[in-house]
């Protein structure tokens, strides 16, 4: 294998341990591997830096639906135009919206029978 030097110009001085970590993943990766993850992680920041990056839809989705009883999931059917409103106030998107309607749906039915 055949060594190679490369200069970062970065915003912080990196730890020890970081730099360890880095020379780790360069001896053990190969390079096409190493660059397809740089780009995966630039266009992760790039999204995350503007704002559109939403992290996390399915644990949104669980902790609106935790421990819901049939009949608060009933209420929110029953309500759902105000629930709407509701989960477009906390930012939610409407696909996350409809995925939420869903799995109130399938608790609705579940439990009433």
């Amino acid at each position: 294998m055949e060594k190679f030097e490369l200069r970062l110009a970065t915003g912080k001085k990196p730890t020890d341990a970081q730099i360890k970590k880095i020379q780790e993943y360069f001896s053990e990766m190969p390079m096409d591997e190493i660059l397809a993850g740089l780009y995966f992680a630039r266009n992760r920041w790039t999204a995350k830096d503007a704002g559109v990056l939403k992290v996390g839809r399915k644990s949104i989705i669980k902790r609106e639906i935790h421990s819901i009883t049939t009949e608060q999931a009933q209420w929110r059917l029953k309500n759902w135009k105000m629930m709407i409103a509701n989960y477009r106030k906390l930012g939610y998107s409407y696909p996350t919206i409809s995925r939420i309607k869903k799995h109130l749906i399938e608790i609705s039915r579940k439990r009433s029978r």
